[in-house]
């Protein structure tokens, strides 16, 4: 039985963030190949964390800076190790090639943290993102970590064309994976244009492209209110702090509802679903579980990048927020139109979306490298200089940080 170990920058919870979602499926996926999956991390546990046990994952909660994961990770002897984000390679990448230098690495991105950082550094600013944006202390810590991996899973598609022509990565350890959908199960029938009612708007608020987007809505809904005296807009999320639920308006119809047991029941029963994605990076799930429920969505070009190419979307991408405004009073009051929305949800979801498909997809490219890792690692020289040079600093700051922690304790 071959032994994957995944290192979480937190616990998954899929009904909060779409990262959770997407981490769960991966996990359910190489269990599927009677793989045994460990998932290993250092953060606190939470309120809304999965019991992964019911999925057969074992858990096991590791520490920063500490030499006890070199025992437990050589111990362990995993096969394959995936790190959730660059920053949990940053932090055991070296500790992994020190204690199973022939474990296939893997980096999951969940999104680019340096695209999405250079987008919210150029919002703030009221300008469009420049080179200099981009290529951040962030983007080369990133980068690096790409390189250090064997494998990388992107989300996006955008993001793997800006990795290529960008960064010039080699597309030989990038791989696109999208979220992963069981196209099977996706609702025939869902509740018609009449038995729905009022705006949706849904996303994690501790992301901060989900609560700029609430304060965007906060300013347009104004103006969609007035055509539509009647209507409400429903803000659901997770850990909605203060300055979110001091928005609750019952009078403007603008309510903050906080946590959704079901995002998809929610979703379900709303006409349109709102979001005003003016920065952020990878795809996203909000937009996503709209179109498994068959919800018409209006979004940004940031909000439906990466998501389609060729394909109508099943809504409206607008270019700015007057047309933004437009798009939702004539959606909500237009049923053909929304019904032709709607009718473009299900062929999207199976051309880009098909779980069995990309799940293939990632399993064959896993295998294929792991037989292949001596010449694979030999055609990415970069990534093994980096290695040599970068992990070196890493290692000494952390087992110094570590005999500090000693000498503290």
């Amino acid at each position: 039985m071959k032994k994957i170990l995944v290192i979480g920058y937190v616990w998954p919870e899929p009904n909060s963030s779409a990262a959770g979602s997407h981490m769960m499926s991966l996990l359910r996926l190489f269990r599927q190949q009677n793989w045994q999956v460990e998932f290993a991390t250092p953060a606190q546990p939470t309120d809304h964390m999965v019991d992964l046990s019911l999925d057969g994952i074992t858990s096991q909660s590791i520490n920063l800076n500490c030499d006890s994961f070199d025992s437990y990770v050589t111990d362990f002897k995993p096969d394959m190790v995936m790190f959730d984000r660059f920053m949990m390679e940053e932090q055991f990448g070296w500790r992994v090639e020190k204690a199973c230098p022939h474990a296939l690495k893997i980096l999951d991105t969940e999104d680019l943290q340096c695209l999405r950082h250079a987008r919210h550094q150029a919002h703030k600013a009221r300008r469009q993102m420049t080179q200099s944006d981009l290529f951040s202390d962030i983007a080369k810590r990133e980068i690096a970590a790409i390189l250090r991996c064997d494998i990388s899973l992107i989300i996006s598609s955008y993001e793997v064309d800006l990795l290529m022509n960008t960064f010039n990565i080699d597309s030989n350890i990038l791989i696109n994976i999208p979220f992963i959908v069981n196209v099977n199960a996706i609702p025939t029938a869902t509740k018609s244009f009449t038995e729905r009612q009022h705006f949706i708007s849904i996303g994690n608020f501790r992301h901060a492209p989900n609560w700029d987007a609430v304060l965007c809505l906060q300013q347009l809904w104004p103006l969609i209110r007035k055509q539509l005296p009647n209507i409400e807009c429903h803000i659901y999320g997770a850990y909605p702090p203060p300055k979110a639920t001091a928005l609750h308006n019952p009078k403007t119809g603008f309510l903050i509802k906080g946590w959704a047991e079901d995002a998809l029941t929610v979703i379900e029963q709303a006409r349109v679903c709102l979001a005003p994605i003016r920065f952020g990076a990878g795809i996203k799930g909000k937009l996503l579980d709209a179109m498994l429920v068959q919800t018409p969505s209006i979004t940004t070009a940031i909000g439906s990048e990466g998501m389609h190419q060729a394909e109508p979307w099943p809504g409206v991408v607008t270019k700015d927020e007057s047309e933004f405004v437009a798009a939702a009073i004539n959606l909500y009051q237009n049923e053909q139109a929304w019904l032709e929305a709607q009718d473009n949800a299900l062929p999207l979801l199976n051309n880009r979306y098909d779980g069995a498909i990309i799940g293939k997809k990632l399993i064959n490219k896993i295998n294929d490298v792991k037989e292949n890792i001596l010449q694979h690692r030999l055609a990415n020289f970069t990534g093994a200089m980096l290695k040599h040079h970068t992990m070196m600093s890493t290692k000494y700051m952390s087992q110094w940080i570590a005999e500090k922690n000693k000498s503290v304790d």
